[in-house]
Formats: structure tokens, sequence, C-alpha cells
């Protein structure tokens, strides 16, 4: 059910000599509740538009897999549904494209974060042409508040959440890496490790190619996040906690 927009009139009686004044003022009541976003496509494939959001695939491959952000990166809307569900699944799990260079982004890989029903909620979203889907859009960036808070932002709409944990914690496994998790983007060992602004946007940007699949490695974000932005994330991620 949508929750409407409301006004409220506020009476106030106040007393003023022999009589009464009554004075009205309006106040805009937010919308709450739940929002219905009714769609025609399967639950499957609206899962999977929800995925794409939330693991940050717009991001690279564009809103609805239009493309655009990198001419390293497929437009998805073209290929996808040429693609089998057998090829769509070993390119989400094992990565493909693997690069050195910081400014030529890769697919990572995600086997070890996704779970397997995500992927085929992924691979039905992709194969049915990244439809339209309520609500399955990126988080807007809120700009004007300071960098911290947009990058706060950055870091979910980057997806950084679902491998480094919410504030940073990490904890999220890596089991053929040799610390055996992703690392978390706080702490005392972090801090001194990364303890600049410029060291923390160079680890964004180029990434840490440590090893190929099983192995989940940070990618390269140097072609895709903008300078501006790699300044908000370190400073958001400088409000961490330190020890």
């Amino acid at each position: 059910m949508i929750a409407r927009l409301g006004i409220v009139v506020l009476a106030a009686v106040v007393a003023a000599g022999c009589g009464t004044k009554t004075t009205t003022k309006t106040v805009t009541v937010a919308p709450t509740g739940t929002i219905s976003g009714s769609t025609s496509v399967s639950p499957q494939v609206a899962a999977g538009a929800h995925d794409f959001v939330q693991f940050a695939c717009a991001q690279c491959h564009g809103i609805g897999g239009r493309g655009g952000v990198s001419p390293f990166v497929p437009a998805l809307k073209q290929i996808g549904p040429h693609l089998t569900v057998a090829q769509l699944t070993q390119i989400i799990d094992h990565g493909l494209g693997e690069s050195a260079n910081p400014t030529r982004p890769y697919m990572p890989v995600w086997g070890e974060v996704i779970s397997a029903q995500q992927v085929r909620d992924l691979v039905a979203y992709v194969r049915a042409g990244l439809p339209s889907v309520p609500g399955a859009t990126p988080l807007p960036v809120i700009t004007g508040q300071g960098p911290a808070v947009e990058g706060a932002l950055l870091y979910q709409r980057y997806g950084c959440i679902n491998c480094h944990g919410p504030n940073g914690l990490g904890g999220v496994p890596n089991p053929q890496s040799p610390d055996k998790s992703i690392p978390p983007l706080s702490g005392a060992d972090f801090r001194h490790e990364f303890n600049t602004d410029a060291k923390i946007t160079d680890v964004i940007r180029s990434g840490s190619v440590i090893g190929r699949s099983p192995i989940v490695s940070m990618p390269h974000w140097g072609g895709i996040i903008p300078d501006a932005q790699l300044q908000a994330l370190a400073a958001y991620i400088k409000t961490l906690k330190a020890g």
C-alpha cells in the first residue's frame, strides 16, 4: 500500500482576553510504510535486478546493463541474452579478463561472496534482457554535506560493503587467500598501513591482484571511480574505528 503525502493542520487555542484565538499551522508529513513495486517480470528476474544494484554491477556495466562507463566493460543488455546460463555463471563465479592495468577494469571473482541462488537470479536477469524493475536503482549520492557523508554513500553504491562489511569491519570469507578473509578497512593494522589519503585512494584505484579464482581480489576502480569520489571514500574510511 502506497503511503501518501499527508497534510496535518494543527489548531492552537490561545487565551486572549475575553475570548479565544485559533491559529493554524500546516505541517508536511513524509510518506511512510510499504511502497508497491508490482512488475511484470518473474520474482527471480526481479531479485536479479536488485542483486545487480547491490553488488555494484551497474557501476561498471551501466544502469540496466546499457554500458557506457568504460570501453573495457561490455554492455550486458546487448550481449547478455546471447550468453548461456553456464557461461554467465562461470564469469560471475570466476571472473574474467584480469588485468594489471589499474585503468582497465576487469570482472572480479564473486564466487566466494555471492550465493548460488543470487548467481542464478543474476543470470536470469541478464538473460531476460535486464528489464527495468521498480526500486532496483543505485543509491543516490548526496553532495554538499561533507566528503565523509558522500563517501559513506559511495561505499554502498560501489558495493564496498559487500566485501569489507558494514563500517569496514571485514570478516567476509576468502578461504584461498593468505588471511582467509577479506581484510577490514578499520582497526589499528589498517590505519598503520594506510595512514595517508594517497595510500587509501591508491589501493582503491589499483586494486590488489593477489591470485586467480577462487581467490577474491580487490578489482581496479581507477577506470570507474573519478578522483573526487576517491577522495570522498578516503574521507569516509578515515571516520571508521581506528583501534
